[in-house]
């Protein structure tokens, strides 16, 4: 079996921790460009049309906040977390917790 069997199961696994990993990084404010690079570096490479609407989606949920930066030439957008989604990132961190605790628990036993 190929690894490109598992593609499907494996980006459903990642995508909920690209949510927290944006959430922890965006607790120091950023943007979107910066955020790929950092999410690349920490193991979590994202593609610019996954993230972009996933900033988006968690801004509307009031899990991000924002402001255009307009002072250089090309204005960007930047992002940070807001107490909702840093209460969220928390809650997220107990429960990828809790799950790699059961998930060890399902190993068999080495002998």
């Amino acid at each position: 079996m190929s690894d490109s069997e598992f593609d499907g199961h494996l980006q459903e696994l990642r995508r909920g921790t690209v949510v927290l990993a944006s959430l922890q990084l965006l607790r120091t404010p950023g943007y979107g460009y910066g955020l790929l690079e950092q999410l690349a570096s920490a193991g979590f490479p994202t593609d610019a049309n996954t993230l972009y609407p996933l900033l988006r989606r968690l801004e509307k949920q009031g899990y991000l906040d924002s402001e255009w930066n307009t002072e250089e030439a090309r204005p960007r957008k930047f992002y940070r977390t807001s107490v909702s989604g840093i209460r969220l990132a928390d809650t997220l961190i107990q429960e990828v917790a809790a799950i790699a605790s059961a998930t060890a628990a399902l190993r068999p036993e080495e002998n």
